[in-house]
Formats: structure tokens, C-alpha cells, sequence
């Protein structure tokens, strides 16, 4: 037998209690007309790819909407992990996890191994900067013979099968990975879509693979165009280019045809982030004065038509635990008076950052520019396409940052998001945050295995977080999602972790 171990870093992971998370949605174009030659369907999305597709990036998302990539689970639509590339799991122990591996082959041909997936978690750990899934608990992955992994953790993980459904996770065959770090996803994955031509960032083909061990998919592939600009993507839709438009702007919906419009209640929550590490707001009254300066209600119907909900904190309508278990936010800095701020900001600028692969936040920030201003802070934007920014606001060179956020996209577990956003060693930590009672609420919830008392326990977490004014809630979007009345079978999701599966196909 030969054994293959090292450590990675994950968070801890909770089943979320989300009802229908995947509903089939059926729709599109709404002149009608003809959908994509030869059973292919043609999908625009929002945001193009970092890394080339990498899974290790924003890109993962990319992999499990085009269901190309795999984990060893998936989730179900109540958000349960259900087998996928492991067809059964057991705990042995509290850190001890047997998954038994089904009769599988990647797309290259070669066959789904236990090596093969030591080697692909070996991978995800060792890539620099981590993927978000991966923060804070030490796991260790051995091949047992070909068809059993065993994952054992150095403290009790109990729900280890959820964090390993994180499209991070995807599984890849071993040519995948170069000895220089980098991983392509291009013929290399397991699910019923295959890569096989990726043009830089703005087009991909995905044909179908035909010997996935799910079946046949009813489409015979995927050609994907990257459209940045949301309103693009909605003419793309009406002048039938595309079958599938994600991310419809709000102000654009109402202009397609209501057979072709689906919104979908999200875990996406957008705030308005304060960078706490260097700049104006390390000075916590100066956050305080910013908090009380916005007004995210402004935004609902103004800037989102009504497809949002002021934000009652980091977890809105779609995570319904939430609001019974909500905790009231105390201990927060005063805020600076007007003349303060306008004293302790003299000749500085508040640079204040969004992107715009989301139509509604360059709007949403020009609104809160002026609840700033008011608040007697002077403003400039700085507003560019995510891609062309991940680096710097990772970085710490914005001041504020209009942000949109899937809370549960990583995991499907409010733990996992929270540690890799607000703990100090939080791979995705924008606002620089570094609070020991922010990192023991988090720790506190992530080893918590009762359900009931770990959910209690996030929203503590969240008390804690809003307490330092890091980060402002605004709204809890409604997503929208164009979709032609040519295609059925399209996955309207919460998470925004799915789009098509072996179903989807144009009639």
C-alpha cells in the first residue's frame, strides 16, 4: 500500500438550512427565435477569468456553473453534501473520515484514483495565496488502496463532507498540475462538460464528455463569452447571441420579456467595506462616522428597482437561521462629529473602490459618495472591472470598497466565510481586520458541532464583526438571471455556485 499525507488548512463547515436552492428555470430570449446550433448552448457571463480558470481563484465558480469540475461531494438542494466523485463516506472518530471512491474517469481518460485525489488536495493546499476554503483547521488526506481516501483533521471537523464540496476542491487529473504552481482545468476535469479551448478572457468552448459516469449530458457542449458590462448581457439576451445571461442588472429586467427573467432570493450580501489596516479608517471613530453616514435602504428600490432588502447585517432573507439567532451589535467606537471628521481628514481623500461586473454598485457608490460627503468626508472613486483590481484591494490600497458578497458561496457554511473574511489570517480579509474577540467568536463557532448552537454562535461572530465597523451592510440582493424560452433545465441557485447540468439543453 502506498501512502500519500501532508496539511492543509480548511474551514470548518455547516449545512446551511436552505430550502430550494436549485429550481430548473426555463426561458431566454425574449423575441424567441433560434437557440444555439447543434444542441450547444450559448451562455454569457459577468466576471472573466483571474487565473485562467484556476481553481484556486474567484475562477472555481466558473468550473461548477459550467459543470465541468467535481469535489469528492456536492450539494443538495437543502444544501446538504451528497456524494459525487465519493459515492459514500464515514467518521471513524471525531478527525477521522473514510470516503469510498466511485468508478469515475477524468476527461483526459485516465482513471479516478485515491492517489489521484491525495494528489489534487495536496495541490489545493500548497497553492499560494490558499483558496478561501481553506483557512483554519489542519487536514491530512492517505490514499488507504485505489478506491478509498481517508481525511483526518487535528480537531474535531463534523461536517468535513460540506467543506469538500467547495468548487475549490474540484478534483483534477494529476497532468493538471505544473511544477510550477499553476493548474489547468483544460480537459482535466470529471463532470459531464469538458474544456477545450480557453481564449485569454473572453471566451471558452466546453463540449460534452461523453464517458461521465452521471450520463450523457442533453447538451453537446457550452460556448461561454465573458461580457463585463451588464447591460451588454441583457442585449445579448434580447438579440438572442446568447441562450443564458447571468447577473442581469435590475435597471435592465424589467426591459426583458417577464418569460425570460428569473429572480433568485441570494446569500449575497452587499456591504461597504473599511480598510482597517492602513489609511483613513484605522481611526475606529472615523468608521463609526462612515457607518452612521450611509444608508443602504437608499439603495433598494433607487439603485436595485426593488430586487433587494435593506440588510438587517452579513446574512440576509436567504439564510433563514439568521434572523431568529441575531445578536445586538454593542461596544461600537463613537462616531466623529462632521467637524471632526472634516478635521481629521483634512487634505485626505477617502478613496473609495467597486468594480463593474455588477451594474448596480458604481451607481450604488455614487449614492454613498454623497451620504459621505455629507458626513464631511471628501470622496473620489476609483471604478474598474474586479479582475483589474482583486491585487490591490487584497492589498489594502483602497480606503472603502462597495463590495458584493455570496456569504455562503465557498462551503455552503457561514463559518468558512467568516474566517476567511474577518479573521486576522483570513485568506480574503479586504478589510485588513485583526480583532481577537472577532477571531474567538469565529473559533468558537468553528468547533461547535450542534447545529442549533453553531448557528447561534455565527451570529454572534457577526455581532462582533459589526462591532469593529470593518464592514456596513447594505442590502441582500435578489439575483437576476436572463434565460431564453429555448432552454430548460437551467439551475437558478442561491449560492450562485450552478448554472447547467446534464439537464439543461436547448429544446
Amino acid at each position: 500500500m502506498r501512502t500519500t499525507s501532508r496539511s492543509l488548512f480548511a474551514a470548518l463547515a455547516l449545512t446551511p438550512l436552505l430550502a430550494g436552492c436549485f429550481v430548473s428555470g426555463e426561458g431566454g430570449s425574449d423575441t424567441g427565435g433560434e437557440a444555439g446550433s447543434g444542441g450547444r448552448l450559448r451562455v454569457a457571463l459577468a466576471v472573466p477569468p483571474v487565473q485562467a480558470l484556476s481553481p484556486y481563484s474567484n475562477d472555481a465558480t466558473v468550473l461548477s456553473k459550467l459543470a465541468v469540475a467535481e469535489g469528492l461531494t456536492a450539494l443538495n438542494q437543502g444544501g446538504a453534501a451528497t456524494p459525487a466523485l465519493a459515492k459514500s463516506w464515514t467518521s471513524k472518530n471525531p478527525t477521522t473520515w473514510t470516503f469510498e471512491l466511485r468508478k469515475a474517469t477524468f476527461q483526459d481518460g485516465t482513471a479516478v484514483t485515491a492517489e489521484s485525489v491525495v494528489n489534487a488536495l495536496e495541490h489545493a493546499g500548497e497553492a499560494r495565496p490558499k483558496p478561501r476554503v481553506l483557512s483554519d483547521v489542519t487536514l491530512t488526506a492517505t490514499a488507504e488502496d485505489a478506491d478509498t481516501v481517508t481525511i483526518s483533521t487535528k480537531t474535531a471537523d463534523p461536517v468535513l463532507p460540506l467543506r469538500l464540496a467547495s468548487p475549490a476542491l474540484g478534483i483534477l487529473a494529476p497532468k493538471a498540475y505544473a511544477k510550477n504552481g499553476t493548474v489547468s482545468p483544460v480537459g482535466t476535469g470529471t463532470g459531464p462538460f469538458e474544456i477545450t479551448k480557453l481564449t485569454g478572457k473572453t471566451k471558452v468552448s466546453v463540449d460534452r464528455y461523453d464517458d461521465y459516469w452521471g450520463g450523457k449530458a442533453k447538451a453537446t457542449g457550452i460556448d461561454v463569452t465573458w461580457i463585463a458590462d451588464g447591460t451588454a448581457r441583457a442585449n445579448a439576451l434580447r438579440g438572442k447571441d446568447v441562450d443564458i445571461a447571468e447577473w442581469i442588472p435590475t435597471a435592465q429586467a424589467k426591459l426583458l420579456a417577464k418569460d425570460t427573467r428569473h429572480d433568485v432570493p441570494s446569500v449575497r450580501t452587499d456591504s461597504l467595506v473599511l480598510n482597517t489596516r492602513s489609511g483613513l479608517f484605522t481611526d475606529p471613530a472615523l468608521r463609526a462616522a462612515a457607518r452612521e453616514a450611509v444608508d443602504g435602504s437608499a439603495l433598494v428600490d433607487s439603485v436595485f428597482g426593488g430586487y433587494a432588502d435593506p440588510a438587517q447585517g452579513l446574512f440576509g432573507p436567504a439564510v433563514p437561521w439568521s434572523a431568529d439567532n441575531r445578536v445586538a451589535v454593542t461596544g461600537r467606537a463613537e462616531a466623529a462629529t462632521t467637524a471632526q471628521v472634516k478635521s481629521k481628514t483634512k487634505d485626505r481623500t477617502l478613496r473609495l473602490a467597486t468594480y463593474t461586473n455588477r451594474a448596480e454598485l458604481p451607481e450604488a457608490a455614487t449614492v454613498l459618495q454623497q451620504q459621505l460627503e455629507k458626513a464631511g468626508f471628501t470622496v473620489k472613486q476609483d471604478v474598474r472591472e474586479y479582475t483589474q483590481m482583486e491585487t490591490d484591494l487584497l492589498a489594502g490600497r483602497y480606503d472603502a470598497l462597495v463590495f458584493s458578497r455570496v456569504t455562503l458561496l465557498d462551503t455552503g457554511d457561514a463559518v468558512a466565510y467568516l474566517a476567511s473574511d474577518y479573521t486576522s489570517n483570513g485568506v480574503y480579509n479586504i478589510p485588513g481586520l485583526k480583532d481577537p474577540e472577532v477571531d474567538r467568536a469565529i473559533k468558537s463557532a468553528a468547533e461547535e458541532a450542534d447545529t442549533a448552537q453553531r448557528q447561534k454562535k455565527v451570529m454572534r461572530a457577526e455581532a462582533e464583526i459589526l462591532r469593529t465597523d470593518a464592514v456596513v451592510p447594505l442590502v441582500h440582493e435578489k439575483v437576476v438571471q436572463g434565460i431564453s424560452t429555448e432552454v430548460e433545465g437551467v439551475l437558478l441557485d442561491p449560492r450562485e455556485r450552478s448554472l447547467v447540468d446534464v439537464d439543461t439543453r436547448v429544446k
